[in-house]
């Protein structure tokens, strides 16, 4: 006997189909097609002054562009990170702290903090 759902052994004809009543609209019995293009594509925009003017203009918060950077970490780093996470969750009394919070807060920081960039400068030249 398979499990696998999608196999079907000799012999099971249309067992599994269901039945379709007097009462059922013909359609109903055809495959269901996949809807594509379901998702409309954002219009560019064109910028015709700055944002800060814009924004100053109409009230509005500018939207800022932003850029995806990845991070491949040791198995076991990746692992006491999430503990960390958890446990930061805990201590906030929220349900999660995620990755990007985590990864955005450091930037941040060491961007504002001189000495912490150093600190980090340092670790970097220490690894290499």
């Amino acid at each position: 006997m398979s499990f696998n759902p999608g196999h079907i052994g000799p012999g099971a004809g249309g067992a599994f189909r269901a039945q379709m009543s007097a009462t059922t609209p013909a359609g109903d019995g055809a495959p269901t097609e996949r809807l594509t293009g379901f998702r409309q594509p954002r219009p560019q925009r064109l910028v015709s002054e700055p944002a800060e003017s814009r924004s100053r203009s109409t009230g509005e918060t500018p939207r800022i562009q932003r850029t995806r950077r990845t991070v491949d970490l040791p198995a076991a780093t990746h692992r006491a990170l999430d503990i960390w996470q958890r446990e930061a969750a805990d201590h906030l009394g929220v349900a999660r702290v995620t990755g990007q919070e985590v990864l955005t807060a450091l930037i941040d920081q060491l961007l504002a903090d001189p000495k912490l960039a150093a600190q980090i400068t340092r670790a970097i030249q220490d690894r290499r």
